[in-house]
């Protein structure tokens, strides 16, 4: 009998990149197990399509995208004479494969609403773990570095660090898919510079002004695209949702859903109780359960979810103003009043559509420095390398309040 392994497709065309191969027939397994193909349903960007049309592209997308950039950074860092065995750069590209698969339907609003207590960081591990049984521990290493536990340090910061291919792949990726051109960093600029000293990964001098650009797309991207106001107040709108939905099953209310979303709805989920039941459940949950179940729910009896739902499917969303200082209780109870009388909503519900919060943008952290490797072989954190003052300036974060209310 002819092996079966011989015939499996080895290349991938992506936008961006162009064609990407498949490197081992392991690699291959992995991304066809149903738990891979599950990011084919999952938004890379949530609600953003409603700004940006084109960002319709997915996690898949993106976990493919960071393999391939992997593959290039273990290329480079041998060509520099860095040993990286056979095995360790299949464990690498599997982690960095695998580093989102914990990400629920529109990413983050099912972890503030639905599924609390555990992080997409943690539901990533739990699904490692039984992949790897699954493959009889050929993933022992990769998770190894994925927790860092890893004697290589490099490694790990890989995968997870202030430069790492997770952020290489989805700025340029975000930028491609939005049409937002600030976005648009050299990543293979990047990692052509990339290095390893001390056990540190680091970059050389001459990547200095790409450090730089790469640290100022990222912050232009989070105020221009992902903490846009409009895409920030559509995925409240669903967290508000998702959240008025649990409280009604909760009551005992009946409600529209797919057999995996009423599993989320009915039960308390916290990092104890997730078990490998939960696991397989989650692993049934996409965005396409979400938006079917919301499209029904906008003709519920409940007029806290049917007026929720109704915003999100028709893109008619709550007023969103965005200021340097937090609002006061003056003003949001002064709302309350105005729109208790106009919207024929119980007092103790108007707290789902008058809201405020804050969202932050931490450009370039200091705790976990990005190191410029001089020519005289000696390492300097890039805010001290660089001379651009704007450098100094990203090391803080900057806080923005806002609030939101009907229009």
């Amino acid at each position: 009998m002819k092996n079966k392994k011989e015939n499996k497709l080895k290349i991938l065309n992506d936008p961006i990149y162009g064609f990407i191969q498949i490197p081992n027939s392991l690699i291959f397994d992995i991304i066809e197990h149903p738990y891979f193909q599950r990011l084919r349903r999952i938004a890379q960007m949530g609600f953003s399509n409603l700004v940006y049309p084109g960002a319709n592209h997915t996690r898949f997308h993106h976990a493919i995208g960071c393999m391939h950039l992997m593959q290039k950074a273990v290329r480079v860092l041998r060509f520099k004479q860095i040993e990286i065995s056979e095995d360790e750069e299949v464990a690498v590209c599997i982690a960095i494969l695998l580093h989102d698969i914990g990400h629920g339907a529109f990413s983050h609003a099912l972890e503030n609403s639905i599924v609390n207590g555990i992080s997409h960081e943690e539901i990533s591990l739990k699904f490692m773990k039984v992949l790897n049984k699954e493959f009889q521990g050929k993933l022992d290493l990769a998770i190894e570095i994925f927790e860092g536990k890893y004697a290589r340090t490099f490694l790990n910061q890989l995968i997870s660090s202030q430069l790492d291919i997770d952020r290489l792949d989805y700025l340029k990726r975000d930028s491609f898919y939005t049409g937002v051109t600030e976005g648009n960093i050299s990543s293979d600029r990047l990692i052509a510079m990339m290095n390893v000293k001390v056990d540190q990964l680091v970059i050389e001098q001459k990547g200095i002004y790409s450090v730089e650009k790469f640290l100022i797309a990222r912050r232009l991207m989070y105020w221009q695209v992902y903490l846009h106001k409009t895409g920030l107040v559509a995925e409240h709108i669903l967290v508000n949702v998702l959240k008025r939905a649990k409280e009604l099953s909760e009551r005992g209310v009946q409600l529209f859903g797919s057999s995996s979303l009423s599993y989320f709805l009915t039960n308390q989920i916290t990092s104890e109780n997730f078990t490998i039941k939960t696991l397989n459940t989650f692993a049934q949950l996409d965005d396409f359960d979400v938006l079917a179940a919301i499209k029904e729910w906008t003709n519920h009896s409940d007029p806290v979810l049917s007026l929720l739902s109704q915003m999100l499917v028709n893109r008619k969303l709550l007023r969103i103003e965005i200021q340097n200082k937090e609002f006061s209780t003056k003003k949001i109870e002064k709302l309350k009043n105005k729109f208790s009388k106009k919207m024929n909503i119980a007092v103790s519900d108007l707290h789902y559509f008058i809201f405020s919060d804050k969202i932050k943008n931490h450009a370039y952290q200091i705790e976990k420095p990005i190191y410029i490797l001089s020519k005289k072989g000696k390492l300097k954190d890039i805010a001290k390398a660089s001379d651009q003052l704007n450098l100094q300036a990203l090391t803080k974060p900057v806080v923005k309040y806002f609030i939101c209310y009907p229009k």
